[in-house]
């Protein structure tokens, strides 16, 4: 039922129709005509009539009422984080995977919830389990209502220990997503501690955070050619990158039954002990080169002539074969003008800190490469710069694959996909620092971010099918403005529910989400009486 104009003005009238079916068809019938429309709106008619009808507007009456102030107001929560994440924690299968895995375990409280909780906070609040213990009493999450925080605790401790089970069942349970896996991509990255960080994982090593005063662990995230994350991995601190890739590869095939793949990881993967243990378990590989410690390389493959193959407006390739080594040699002009600018603006600088003295630019790593010191003079040697100018713009990739040299350029770019994965842990999750004592529950904590990152990364699929280009920023804003309010009349309690805002309603439609009533009874009236 709705209210309409008719006729031309002046003389248009206010008439309430309503919808109606005749067999197939439907038609309109007029109600009631109220009469001409500028006469009832001059002598108020049609405010009275409002007013009126307003009395049986439930919905209306208590969002006018609540916005004036002249309602019973209780608890204001947010409702959008759960409504988005909480459907996209059971299509993921996330949810089904550790509720499998808990499965008659008699625990006093219930995990799956409290590891929900720890994710969703990681990404709308991210911050200890202390701070997630807080901040679920600003949301809607059902089935939190009892969890307190020694729950966290526990929850991340049984999540540490059961991490590799909980990666094989959502593998598993997505099999059509996975069952055509032909790349892996594979990179590591450092997560500090403050503290001693757990029993053995917590150990000083190479620092990607750039400190190295901090005990820190080292992760490790196998994603598919998609980008769809499979696998995570942890050691402790002193973790060497050139031993990492191997276990992992071996762990993969024994774990998920993925036999045929190629793998790609960067130079700091690539020792000679890995490329010989690859070639042994006759695995294709595409690998970053050492360009500068690797003899072969810096002496035979950079100094190879041969023309460069156009791939990209900034990417060209060319093909070095020595022996029965493949080498992608791969060329940024972009990347190459920039590394060229930098090295002038050094030596420009270098040229004028000579001229103030030598000595304190002996311990400079960056002029350093520049200089040559003889007898306590220190002069810049043409020759150095000369060889550092070979490799502007330069990478090259050590590959045995039957890809094409271009496609092989390109799918070693896609190991970017790795690194803002890492960048997301550390900054949209916030992973560290990390404040657990023990291996288990570190491992859980981290693991609580992979998790989230995975429930993330669905959302922004969602977002390209639909052709939508948001922002996580804007969604988790418009999201956590999304709320519902307790508002009574009388001695009824409801929930009103606050409007969608920004891109609030998108997002509940890529999540396939329906929007909630703005007006319904509070379930929970019991906990108010």
């Amino acid at each position: 039922m709705f209210v309409r104009l008719t006729g031309k003005a002046p003389y248009t009238y206010l008439q309430i129709v309503e919808n109606h079916r005749e067999g197939k068809r439907v038609v309109q019938r007029v109600i009631a005509t109220l009469g001409r429309a500028d006469r009832l709106i001059a002598e108020g008619d049609t405010d009275s009539l409002l007013r009126s009808l307003a009395r049986y507007a439930r919905n209306v009456r208590l969002v006018d009422g609540y916005r004036n102030g002249q309602l019973g107001a209780g608890a204001v929560r947010k409702l959008g984080p759960d409504l988005v994440f909480g459907r996209l924690w059971q299509t993921t299968g996330i949810g089904q995977a550790l509720g499998q895995l808990l499965g008659d375990r008699k625990f006093d409280f219930p995990v799956e919830r409290a590891v929900y909780l720890t994710a969703l906070h990681r990404l709308f609040e991210p911050g200890s389990d202390r701070a997630a213990d807080r901040w679920r009493r600003e949301v809607v999450i059902p089935g939190i209502e009892e969890l307190e925080l020694h729950h966290l605790y526990r929850a991340m401790r049984w999540l540490g220990d059961a991490k590799d089970q909980v990666e094989e069942l959502l593998f598993h349970s997505q099999r059509d997503l996975f069952t055509e896996v032909s790349l892996a991509f594979f990179d590591t990255t450092s997560v500090y501690f403050h503290g001693q960080g757990g029993e053995s994982l917590g150990q000083y090593g190479h620092s990607k955070d750039h400190r190295p005063d901090l005990r820190q662990m080292v992760v490790g995230a196998v994603l598919k050619q998609d980008g769809r994350p499979i696998s995570s991995e942890m050691w402790p601190g002193n973790h060497a990158d050139a031993t990492a890739l191997l276990p992992v590869v071996d762990r993969l095939r024994d774990r998920f039954g993925i036999r045929q793949v190629c793998w790609v990881a960067d130079r700091r993967m690539a020792s000679a002990a890995t490329v010989d243990a690859l070639n042994a378990r006759e695995l294709d590989y595409i690998l970053g080169a050492r360009m500068r410690r690797d003899g072969r390389v810096r002496d035979v493959v950079l100094a190879r002539a041969g023309r460069y193959q156009d791939v990209d407006e900034n990417l060209r390739v060319k093909e070095v074969w020595t022996g029965s080594r493949r080498y992608i040699v791969c060329y940024n002009p972009d990347e190459a003008a920039t590394d060229r600018a930098d090295r002038e603006a050094m030596v420009a600088a270098l040229e004028d800190k000579l001229r103030q003295g030598t000595l304190h630019l002996v311990g400079n790593r960056g002029f350093r490469r520049f200089l040559r010191i003889e007898k306590g003079a220190a002069r810049i040697d043409p020759a150095k710069v000369a060889e550092d100018a070979r490799y502007d713009g330069k990478f090259v990739l050590l590959a045995n694959t039957s890809l094409s040299a271009d496609e092989v350029a390109v799918q070693y770019k896609r190991l970017l996909q790795v690194e803002r994965f890492f960048r997301a842990i550390k900054s949209v999750v916030e992973t560290r620092p990390i404040y657990h004592h023990w291996d288990s529950t570190i491992r859980g904590h981290v693991f609580a971010s992979f998790l989230a990152l995975v429930l993330l990364d669905e959302l922004e699929r969602r977002f390209r099918e639909r052709g939508f280009d948001f922002e996580w920023e804007a969604v988790k804003q418009d999201l956590e403005a999304l709320g519902e309010m307790e508002v009574r009349e009388g001695q009824d309690w409801y929930l009103v529910r606050s409007a969608l805002q920004g891109v609030a309603g998108k997002t509940l439609q890529a999540a396939g989400v329906a929007i909630p009533p703005s007006v319904q009874p509070d379930s929970r009236v019991v906990l108010k009486t």
